[in-house]
Protein backbone atom coordinates (compact mmCIF):
# COMPACT_ATOMS: atom_id res chain seq x y z
CA UNK A 1 0.00 0.00 0.00
CA UNK A 2 1.46 3.53 -1.07
CA UNK A 3 2.45 6.22 1.90
CA UNK A 4 -0.64 8.64 0.34
CA UNK A 5 -3.67 6.11 0.53
CA UNK A 6 -2.30 5.33 3.90
CA UNK A 7 -2.16 8.62 4.79
CA UNK A 8 -6.02 9.60 3.25
CA UNK A 9 -6.94 6.63 5.36
CA UNK A 10 -5.19 8.01 9.01
CA UNK A 11 -7.46 11.36 8.04
CA UNK A 12 -10.57 9.53 7.85
CA UNK A 13 -10.06 8.02 11.37
CA UNK A 14 -9.03 11.46 12.95
CA UNK A 15 -12.05 12.90 11.59
CA UNK A 16 -14.64 10.08 12.56
CA UNK A 17 -15.89 9.61 15.82
CA UNK A 18 -16.62 5.91 15.72
CA UNK A 19 -12.98 5.07 15.78
CA UNK A 20 -10.76 4.65 18.88
CA UNK A 21 -7.32 6.68 19.73
CA UNK A 22 -5.46 3.45 19.38
CA UNK A 23 -6.69 2.95 15.88
CA UNK A 24 -5.17 6.23 15.06
CA UNK A 25 -1.98 5.52 16.79
CA UNK A 26 -2.26 2.21 14.65
CA UNK A 27 -2.16 4.09 11.32
CA UNK A 28 0.78 6.39 12.50
CA UNK A 29 2.65 3.47 13.28
CA UNK A 30 1.80 1.58 9.61
CA UNK A 31 3.24 4.81 8.41
CA UNK A 32 6.37 5.03 10.24
CA UNK A 33 7.17 1.72 9.94
CA UNK A 34 6.84 2.13 6.57
CA UNK A 35 9.02 4.67 5.87
CA UNK A 36 11.73 3.13 8.27
CA UNK A 37 11.13 0.17 5.90
CA UNK A 38 11.98 2.13 2.86
CA UNK A 39 14.49 3.96 4.39
CA UNK A 40 16.16 0.55 5.57
CA UNK A 41 15.95 -0.96 1.83
CA UNK A 42 17.14 2.05 0.06
CA UNK A 43 20.06 2.70 2.06
CA UNK A 44 21.19 -1.15 1.34
CA UNK A 45 19.87 -0.18 -2.40
CA UNK A 46 22.25 2.44 -2.81
CA UNK A 47 25.37 0.66 -1.19
CA UNK A 48 24.27 -2.39 -3.55
CA UNK A 49 24.31 0.57 -6.49
CA UNK A 50 27.39 1.31 -5.74
CA UNK A 51 29.14 -1.89 -6.13
CA UNK A 52 27.03 -2.41 -9.27
CA UNK A 53 28.59 0.42 -10.82
CA UNK A 54 32.23 -0.53 -10.31
CA UNK A 55 31.43 -3.94 -11.81
CA UNK A 56 29.75 -2.44 -14.65
CA UNK A 57 32.63 -0.50 -15.36
CA UNK A 58 34.39 -4.18 -15.87
CA UNK A 59 31.32 -5.63 -17.78
CA UNK A 60 31.34 -2.88 -20.14
CA UNK A 61 35.13 -3.24 -21.23
CA UNK A 62 33.92 -6.91 -21.53
CA UNK A 63 30.72 -5.91 -23.63
CA UNK A 64 32.79 -3.94 -25.79
CA UNK A 65 35.33 -6.76 -26.63
CA UNK A 66 33.11 -8.94 -27.61
CA UNK A 67 31.72 -6.44 -30.35
CA UNK A 68 34.75 -6.87 -33.21
CA UNK A 69 33.54 -10.65 -33.31
CA UNK A 70 30.17 -9.89 -33.62
CA UNK A 71 30.58 -7.73 -36.56
CA UNK A 72 32.77 -10.07 -38.48
CA UNK A 73 29.98 -12.66 -37.59
CA UNK A 74 27.74 -11.33 -39.34
CA UNK A 75 29.58 -10.06 -42.22
CA UNK A 76 30.46 -13.71 -42.52
CA UNK A 77 27.08 -15.23 -43.86
CA UNK A 78 25.86 -16.12 -46.91
CA UNK A 79 24.17 -13.25 -47.50
CA UNK A 80 26.75 -10.60 -48.22
CA UNK A 81 29.20 -13.02 -50.16
CA UNK A 82 28.44 -11.66 -53.31
CA UNK A 83 27.45 -7.98 -52.87
CA UNK A 84 30.95 -6.33 -51.13
CA UNK A 85 29.51 -3.25 -51.39
CA UNK A 86 26.76 -3.67 -49.25
CA UNK A 87 29.01 -5.41 -46.72
CA UNK A 88 30.80 -2.97 -46.57
CA UNK A 89 28.22 -0.52 -45.63
CA UNK A 90 25.99 -2.32 -43.31
CA UNK A 91 29.52 -2.17 -41.43
CA UNK A 92 29.53 1.26 -41.44
CA UNK A 93 25.85 1.50 -40.31
CA UNK A 94 26.73 -1.27 -37.17
CA UNK A 95 30.15 0.96 -36.55
CA UNK A 96 28.42 4.31 -36.65
CA UNK A 97 24.90 3.55 -34.64
CA UNK A 98 25.57 0.62 -32.01
CA UNK A 99 28.22 0.91 -29.63
CA UNK A 100 28.38 4.21 -28.69
CA UNK A 101 25.46 4.73 -25.97
CA UNK A 102 25.36 4.11 -22.50
CA UNK A 103 24.22 0.26 -22.67
CA UNK A 104 22.05 0.59 -20.12
CA UNK A 105 19.78 -2.10 -21.90
CA UNK A 106 22.79 -4.56 -22.26
CA UNK A 107 23.97 -4.29 -19.00
CA UNK A 108 20.56 -4.78 -17.01
CA UNK A 109 20.03 -7.85 -19.18
CA UNK A 110 23.73 -9.20 -18.72
CA UNK A 111 22.98 -7.84 -14.45
CA UNK A 112 19.36 -9.67 -14.53
CA UNK A 113 21.05 -12.93 -16.17
CA UNK A 114 23.61 -13.12 -13.49
CA UNK A 115 20.59 -12.52 -10.63
CA UNK A 116 18.23 -14.81 -11.74
CA UNK A 117 20.31 -18.17 -13.44
CA UNK A 118 21.37 -20.70 -10.81
CA UNK A 119 24.94 -20.65 -10.04
CA UNK A 120 26.07 -23.84 -12.33
CA UNK A 121 24.47 -21.74 -15.25
CA UNK A 122 26.38 -19.08 -14.93
CA UNK A 123 29.39 -20.48 -17.42
CA UNK A 124 31.61 -18.49 -19.31
CA UNK A 125 29.75 -19.41 -22.59
CA UNK A 126 26.42 -18.56 -21.17
CA UNK A 127 27.81 -14.86 -19.62
CA UNK A 128 28.82 -14.70 -23.23
CA UNK A 129 25.53 -15.28 -24.83
CA UNK A 130 23.84 -13.12 -22.18
CA UNK A 131 26.48 -10.25 -23.66
CA UNK A 132 25.60 -11.26 -26.98
CA UNK A 133 21.73 -10.76 -26.19
CA UNK A 134 22.76 -7.54 -24.55
CA UNK A 135 23.91 -6.22 -28.23
CA UNK A 136 20.64 -7.60 -30.00
CA UNK A 137 18.77 -5.20 -27.88
CA UNK A 138 21.47 -2.46 -28.43
CA UNK A 139 21.03 -3.12 -32.02
CA UNK A 140 16.86 -2.93 -32.20
CA UNK A 141 17.64 0.94 -30.00
CA UNK A 142 20.13 1.51 -32.53
CA UNK A 143 17.16 0.85 -35.45
CA UNK A 144 14.65 2.56 -33.74
CA UNK A 145 16.59 5.95 -33.14
CA UNK A 146 17.36 5.98 -36.55
CA UNK A 147 14.27 6.16 -37.20
CA UNK A 148 12.92 8.58 -34.41
CA UNK A 149 15.75 11.15 -35.42
CA UNK A 150 14.20 10.97 -39.07
CA UNK A 151 10.71 11.32 -37.71
CA UNK A 152 11.72 14.30 -35.58
CA UNK A 153 14.23 16.05 -37.41
CA UNK A 154 16.60 15.70 -34.38
CA UNK A 155 20.44 17.26 -35.05
CA UNK A 156 22.15 14.84 -32.43
CA UNK A 157 22.36 11.76 -31.39
CA UNK A 158 24.83 10.21 -28.94
CA UNK A 159 26.94 13.57 -29.39
CA UNK A 160 27.20 13.19 -33.48
CA UNK A 161 25.05 13.83 -36.52
CA UNK A 162 22.54 11.62 -36.71
CA UNK A 163 22.99 9.38 -39.42
CA UNK A 164 19.99 10.15 -41.68
CA UNK A 165 22.60 13.34 -41.83
CA UNK A 166 25.39 11.85 -42.94
CA UNK A 167 26.69 12.30 -45.90
CA UNK A 168 23.41 13.53 -46.90
CA UNK A 169 22.47 9.95 -46.48
CA UNK A 170 18.55 11.30 -46.03
CA UNK A 171 15.62 9.18 -45.92
CA UNK A 172 17.82 6.24 -47.32
CA UNK A 173 18.55 6.00 -43.61
CA UNK A 174 14.70 4.21 -43.26
CA UNK A 175 16.44 1.48 -45.15
CA UNK A 176 19.57 0.99 -43.28
CA UNK A 177 17.80 1.05 -39.94
CA UNK A 178 15.25 -2.18 -41.40
CA UNK A 179 19.31 -3.60 -42.13
CA UNK A 180 20.00 -2.94 -38.78
CA UNK A 181 16.90 -4.91 -37.21
CA UNK A 182 17.54 -7.73 -39.78
CA UNK A 183 20.64 -8.45 -38.86
CA UNK A 184 19.59 -8.66 -34.95
CA UNK A 185 17.44 -11.67 -36.08
CA UNK A 186 20.76 -12.80 -38.27
CA UNK A 187 22.64 -12.45 -35.06
CA UNK A 188 20.33 -14.09 -32.91
CA UNK A 189 19.93 -17.39 -35.16
CA UNK A 190 23.78 -17.78 -35.72
CA UNK A 191 23.85 -18.17 -31.79
CA UNK A 192 20.47 -19.32 -30.52
CA UNK A 193 19.44 -21.39 -33.18
CA UNK A 194 19.85 -24.44 -31.49
CA UNK A 195 18.66 -23.44 -27.74
CA UNK A 196 15.67 -24.13 -26.01
CA UNK A 197 15.28 -20.32 -25.47
CA UNK A 198 15.86 -19.27 -29.09
CA UNK A 199 11.91 -19.11 -30.19
CA UNK A 200 10.63 -17.37 -26.82
CA UNK A 201 13.26 -14.86 -27.20
CA UNK A 202 12.95 -14.42 -31.05
CA UNK A 203 8.98 -13.98 -30.51
CA UNK A 204 9.93 -11.50 -27.71
CA UNK A 205 11.68 -9.38 -29.84
CA UNK A 206 9.10 -9.26 -32.49
CA UNK A 207 6.48 -8.70 -29.80
CA UNK A 208 8.34 -5.43 -27.91
CA UNK A 209 9.40 -4.02 -31.61
CA UNK A 210 5.57 -4.08 -32.84
CA UNK A 211 4.70 -2.78 -29.66
CA UNK A 212 7.32 0.52 -29.40
CA UNK A 213 6.62 1.52 -32.56
CA UNK A 214 2.83 1.14 -31.90
CA UNK A 215 3.91 3.94 -29.09
CA UNK A 216 5.84 5.77 -31.55
CA UNK A 217 2.55 5.97 -33.65
CA UNK A 218 0.72 7.26 -31.22
CA UNK A 219 3.05 10.04 -29.92
CA UNK A 220 3.11 11.32 -34.01
CA UNK A 221 -0.50 11.38 -33.68
CA UNK A 222 -0.43 13.58 -30.41
CA UNK A 223 1.63 15.88 -32.03
CA UNK A 224 -0.82 15.87 -35.30
CA UNK A 225 2.17 15.29 -37.72
CA UNK A 226 3.80 18.92 -37.10
CA UNK A 227 1.01 20.26 -38.04
CA UNK A 228 -1.42 22.64 -36.04
CA UNK A 229 -1.23 21.34 -32.12
CA UNK A 230 -4.67 19.81 -30.56
CA UNK A 231 -3.52 20.26 -27.21
CA UNK A 232 -7.11 18.57 -26.01
CA UNK A 233 -5.47 15.36 -27.05
CA UNK A 234 -3.04 15.74 -24.37
CA UNK A 235 -4.62 13.56 -21.56
CA UNK A 236 -2.99 11.65 -18.64
CA UNK A 237 -4.86 8.12 -20.46
CA UNK A 238 -2.85 9.14 -23.88
CA UNK A 239 0.05 9.92 -22.01
CA UNK A 240 0.33 7.04 -20.02
CA UNK A 241 -0.32 4.42 -23.31
CA UNK A 242 2.52 6.36 -25.12
CA UNK A 243 5.13 6.10 -22.34
CA UNK A 244 4.36 2.60 -21.48
CA UNK A 245 4.08 1.20 -25.41
CA UNK A 246 7.16 3.69 -26.57
CA UNK A 247 9.17 3.15 -23.42
CA UNK A 248 8.47 0.53 -20.74
CA UNK A 249 8.15 -1.95 -23.28
CA UNK A 250 11.36 -2.24 -24.90
CA UNK A 251 13.37 -0.17 -22.13
CA UNK A 252 12.48 -2.35 -19.15
CA UNK A 253 10.70 -5.01 -19.77
CA UNK A 254 12.47 -6.42 -22.77
CA UNK A 255 16.21 -7.04 -21.08
CA UNK A 256 14.57 -8.74 -17.80
CA UNK A 257 12.21 -10.82 -19.73
CA UNK A 258 15.15 -12.14 -22.00
CA UNK A 259 17.21 -13.02 -19.29
CA UNK A 260 14.09 -14.59 -17.42
CA UNK A 261 14.14 -16.86 -20.88
CA UNK A 262 18.34 -17.41 -21.19
CA UNK A 263 18.14 -18.47 -17.62
CA UNK A 264 14.94 -21.56 -18.19
CA UNK A 265 12.64 -19.47 -15.95
CA UNK A 266 8.97 -19.67 -18.17
CA UNK A 267 6.45 -19.31 -14.93
CA UNK A 268 3.43 -17.60 -16.25
CA UNK A 269 3.06 -15.96 -12.91
CA UNK A 270 6.78 -15.08 -12.56
CA UNK A 271 6.52 -12.87 -16.27
CA UNK A 272 3.47 -11.64 -14.82
CA UNK A 273 4.93 -10.07 -11.70
CA UNK A 274 8.34 -9.40 -13.39
CA UNK A 275 5.72 -7.28 -16.34
CA UNK A 276 4.17 -4.92 -13.55
CA UNK A 277 6.32 -4.06 -11.94
CA UNK A 278 8.82 -3.06 -14.85
CA UNK A 279 6.21 -1.39 -16.63
CA UNK A 280 5.71 0.86 -13.68
CA UNK A 281 9.66 1.45 -13.57
CA UNK A 282 9.09 2.29 -17.21
CA UNK A 283 6.17 4.95 -16.11
CA UNK A 284 8.64 6.44 -13.74
CA UNK A 285 11.70 6.88 -16.18
CA UNK A 286 9.85 8.22 -18.61
CA UNK A 287 8.45 11.47 -16.13
CA UNK A 288 12.03 11.90 -14.82
CA UNK A 289 13.17 11.92 -18.62
CA UNK A 290 10.35 14.52 -19.36
CA UNK A 291 11.40 16.54 -16.44
CA UNK A 292 15.42 16.41 -17.23
CA UNK A 293 14.57 17.39 -21.05
CA UNK A 294 12.79 20.79 -18.98
CA UNK A 295 14.71 21.34 -16.04
CA UNK A 296 17.86 19.25 -16.49
CA UNK A 297 21.41 20.50 -16.73
CA UNK A 298 21.96 21.28 -20.50
CA UNK A 299 25.49 20.57 -20.03
CA UNK A 300 24.11 16.86 -18.87
CA UNK A 301 21.39 16.20 -20.57
CA UNK A 302 22.33 17.95 -23.98
CA UNK A 303 18.69 19.14 -23.98
CA UNK A 304 17.07 22.63 -24.14
CA UNK A 305 13.64 21.97 -23.47
CA UNK A 306 13.18 20.19 -27.03
CA UNK A 307 9.77 18.53 -26.10
CA UNK A 308 8.21 21.82 -25.32
CA UNK A 309 10.00 23.18 -29.10
CA UNK A 310 8.36 19.99 -30.72
CA UNK A 311 5.18 19.95 -29.24
CA UNK A 312 5.31 16.36 -27.35
CA UNK A 313 2.62 14.86 -25.07
CA UNK A 314 4.86 14.92 -21.74
CA UNK A 315 4.41 14.31 -18.38
CA UNK A 316 4.43 18.65 -17.32
CA UNK A 317 2.19 19.55 -20.23
CA UNK A 318 -0.63 16.90 -19.30
CA UNK A 319 -0.15 18.21 -15.69
CA UNK A 320 -0.07 22.01 -16.21
CA UNK A 321 -3.46 21.35 -18.98
CA UNK A 322 -5.06 19.92 -16.01
CA UNK A 323 -4.03 23.29 -13.58
CA UNK A 324 -4.17 25.86 -15.61
CA UNK A 325 -6.42 28.76 -15.72
CA UNK A 326 -8.19 30.20 -18.90
CA UNK A 327 -5.34 32.37 -19.12
CA UNK A 328 -2.14 30.24 -18.72
CA UNK A 329 -4.08 27.81 -21.04
CA UNK A 330 -4.08 30.56 -23.95
CA UNK A 331 -0.31 31.27 -22.81
CA UNK A 332 -0.07 27.05 -23.95
CA UNK A 333 -2.08 26.62 -26.74
CA UNK A 334 0.11 30.01 -28.95
CA UNK A 335 3.26 28.93 -27.36
CA UNK A 336 3.76 24.82 -26.57
CA UNK A 337 5.52 23.55 -29.93
CA UNK A 338 7.54 26.10 -31.43
CA UNK A 339 11.14 26.84 -31.46
CA UNK A 340 10.84 30.28 -30.83
CA UNK A 341 12.94 30.50 -27.38
CA UNK A 342 10.75 33.25 -25.93
CA UNK A 343 7.64 31.42 -26.53
CA UNK A 344 9.41 28.05 -24.82
CA UNK A 345 10.27 30.80 -22.16
CA UNK A 346 6.76 31.75 -21.54
CA UNK A 347 5.70 27.93 -21.57
CA UNK A 348 7.85 27.51 -18.65
CA UNK A 349 7.12 30.35 -16.50
CA UNK A 350 3.47 28.85 -16.85
CA UNK A 351 5.27 25.58 -15.31
CA UNK A 352 6.72 27.47 -12.62
CA UNK A 353 3.61 29.43 -11.97
CA UNK A 354 1.79 26.51 -11.26
CA UNK A 355 3.97 24.54 -9.20
CA UNK A 356 5.32 22.14 -11.10
CA UNK A 357 8.81 21.41 -10.21
CA UNK A 358 7.60 20.62 -6.11
CA UNK A 359 4.76 18.58 -7.81
CA UNK A 360 7.43 16.61 -9.80
CA UNK A 361 9.57 16.19 -6.48
CA UNK A 362 6.93 15.08 -4.85
CA UNK A 363 5.49 12.37 -7.68
CA UNK A 364 9.27 10.91 -7.61
CA UNK A 365 9.79 10.33 -3.58
CA UNK A 366 5.92 8.87 -3.51
CA UNK A 367 6.37 6.78 -6.40
CA UNK A 368 9.76 5.49 -5.54
CA UNK A 369 8.20 4.69 -2.16
CA UNK A 370 5.15 3.12 -3.90
CA UNK A 371 7.82 0.90 -6.37
CA UNK A 372 9.66 -0.16 -3.52
CA UNK A 373 6.76 -1.15 -1.28
CA UNK A 374 5.42 -3.25 -4.35
CA UNK A 375 8.87 -5.13 -5.21
CA UNK A 376 9.37 -6.38 -1.67
CA UNK A 377 5.38 -7.41 -2.05
CA UNK A 378 6.61 -9.62 -5.24
CA UNK A 379 6.60 -13.50 -4.92
CA UNK A 380 7.34 -16.88 -7.00
CA UNK A 381 11.08 -16.69 -6.18
CA UNK A 382 12.29 -13.39 -7.81
CA UNK A 383 15.03 -11.84 -6.14
CA UNK A 384 14.01 -8.39 -4.89
CA UNK A 385 17.16 -7.00 -4.64
CA UNK A 386 17.61 -7.27 -9.10
CA UNK A 387 14.16 -4.77 -8.87
CA UNK A 388 15.55 -2.30 -6.36
CA UNK A 389 18.86 -2.26 -7.79
CA UNK A 390 17.23 -1.41 -11.36
CA UNK A 391 15.26 0.98 -9.33
CA UNK A 392 17.89 2.49 -7.35
CA UNK A 393 20.00 2.77 -10.59
CA UNK A 394 17.50 5.74 -12.18
CA UNK A 395 16.16 7.18 -8.96
CA UNK A 396 17.00 10.70 -8.39
CA UNK A 397 19.10 10.27 -11.81
CA UNK A 398 20.45 13.25 -13.73
CA UNK A 399 20.73 12.41 -17.06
Amino acid sequence: MSLSVIGKRLFAFCGNGFYHKHTKFAALNKIRLLRTRNTEIRMAAHIMTQTTRATNKDETREVMALWPDLVRDLMNIDYYSDIPDVSKWIVKILQYNVPNGRKRRALALIYAYRMLAPPEQLTDENIRLARILGWCIEMIQAFLLIIDDIQDKSQMRRNQPCWYLCNDIGLAAINDAIMLESAMYQLLRIYFKEKECYVDIMELFHEITMKTTMGQCLDLLSTNFDKKKNLNLFTMDRYNSIVKYKTAYYGFLLPVKIAMYLAGMRDPEMHRQAKTILLEMGHFYQVQDDYLDCYGDLTITGKNSTDIQEGKCTWLIVVALQRANPEQRKILEECYGFEDMEKVKRVKNVYDDLGLLNTYSIYEEETYNLLTTHIQQMSRGLPHDLFLNLLEKIYRRIN
